[in-house]
């Protein structure tokens, strides 16, 4: 299928690299307009210039996630550019710093949670808003992650935010329903996918054992890749899911099945 979400504002955070990059490179491919959105104004940048390259139609917005203001500058880019909003993609977390519940200090648990929780929640607060404007209803779709969903001794911060993405979802998706905005809100739960913060996480945890020790936790017997993640992004974002709000996509090789 080709145009899957032809004619439609898309905003992706964290597009820079990884499971980002891939959803907005789809989505411009499938015939959104994208606001490439990262932190890191180089890699960013070249990735909106990729979009282009390639036949699509993009822009860079530099934006830091946990920042209310940062978030507002970039809706309005949006605005600005293209006319609106339709689909908001939050991807951009953090996976570092790892440590079990009593190794962490407050301020890691803090850092951990500005960026994967409080990120998240700005994006929404301010994405229904954006969206809603728009007066055609669109798309949130929100990363957690298969350790937002079972627990990690190593991780307590990160599958402590990750399952606050999780349930947060539900909570926006019935508050858009509740309103009869038309704004349908799920998340996606990745499993060890080949992208840099899962690389760096994999080599923390067990060094060149790490990758390995991910595929045999997964019963597909190997490591995702970022473009299959972007194919359930897709669907999210489309028209196709119009029935379907408050759940969540594991796309984890089977790692939750078991």
């Amino acid at each position: 299928m080709v145009d899957r979400v032809k004619g439609k504002v898309a905003l992706v955070t964290g597009a820079g690299s990884g499971m980002g990059a891939a959803s907005a490179r789809l989505l411009a491919r499938e015939g959104a307009a994208v606001v490439v959105t990262d932190i890191r104004a180089d890699a960013g940048e070249q990735a909106a210039v990729d979009i282009c390259g390639a036949g699509g139609t993009a822009i860079f917005a530099r934006h830091d996630i946990a920042e209310e203001d940062s978030w507002i500058a970039v809706l309005d880019q949006a605005v600005s550019a293209f006319g609106g909003l339709d689909i908001l993609i939050n991807n951009a977390a953090v996976g570092e710093p790892l440590g079990t519940v009593e190794a962490l200090s407050l301020d890691q648990w803090r850092a951990m949670m500005r960026v994967n929780l409080d990120g998240t929640f700005l994006g929404i607060k301010h994405g229904i808003g954006a969206i809603r404007r728009n007066g055609r209803g669109g798309s949130i779709v929100n990363f957690s992650s298969i350790l937002g969903a079972v627990g990690s001794p190593n991780t307590a911060a990160y599958v402590a935010s990750k399952g606050g993405v999780h349930l947060l979802t539900k909570s926006a998706a019935l508050h858009c329903a509740a309103q009869r905005n038309g704004i349908r809100v799920n998340s996606i739960l990745p499993g060890w996918i080949r992208t840099p913060m899962s690389q760096g996480a994999l080599e923390n945890r067990g060094v060149a054992a790490g990758p390995s020790r991910a595929i045999e936790a997964t019963p597909l017997g190997r490591l995702g890749e970022p473009e299959e993640v972007a194919y359930g992004v897709l669907f999210l974002a489309s028209d196709e899911a119009s029935f379907v709000t408050g759940t969540e996509l594991a796309i984890d090789g089977g790692y939750l099945a078991q």
